[in-house]
């Protein structure tokens, strides 16, 4: 079945942090602290991703302040940070939507992808992903992770749903 067509099933997408939702390298300040890099169409994305009912949750393999207060910002309130087995946390969040992995796409970029990746109906994975992830993928960003790679695939979700042009007309005549 095509890209196409799996994505007009999808309920949930879920996204990986590092390498997706950044640039995947890890910034020290002058005391040691972690920052990240996010793209602001990534964010906006999600927000229209989340007004046209598309779910997002995030799972992540490390736990980084700077991630979840951008994860928080964006009102994503299912969040793991911490996980690099993160089929636990993707059985918890099929049980508590009450959707079956079909129903899922999953963005990745890295090997602690991959297990999620085979379970989930639409695997999608960022332009600068691992070889071994793209090969896995169904559908693959023209975007690196962190450079709007988010935004490319919650368009292709929403465009294949039919949901992105009523989302841009409403978009365009409101008062945002």
């Amino acid at each position: 079945m095509l890209a196409e067509e799996l994505a007009k099933g999808i309920k949930l997408l879920v996204l990986d942090v590092d390498g997706v939702l950044t640039d995947g390298g890890l910034y020290y300040d002058k005391t040691g602290q972690v920052m990240k890099r996010f793209h602001v169409q990534d964010g906006l994305g999600i927000k229209l991703a989340q007004a046209a009912g598309l779910e997002i949750a995030v799972i992540s393999g490390l736990d980084s302040p700077a991630v979840e207060k951008r994860i928080r910002e964006l009102g994503i309130s299912d969040y793991y940070p911490g996980f690099n087995d993160k089929l636990p946390r993707l059985e918890e969040l099929k049980l508590k939507k009450g959707i079956e992995y079909r129903q899922m796409a999953f963005l990745g970029d890295d090997w602690v992808d991959a297990r999620p990746m085979q379970l989930v109906g639409l695997p999608m994975a960022v332009a600068n992903a691992r070889p071994e992830i793209k090969g896995l993928a169904r559908w693959i960003s023209t975007a690196t992770g962190g450079n709007g790679a988010v935004r490319e695939a919650i368009d292709f979700l929403l465009t294949c749903q039919g949901r992105k042009e009523l989302l841009w007309k409403k978009w365009i005549l409101s008062d945002a």
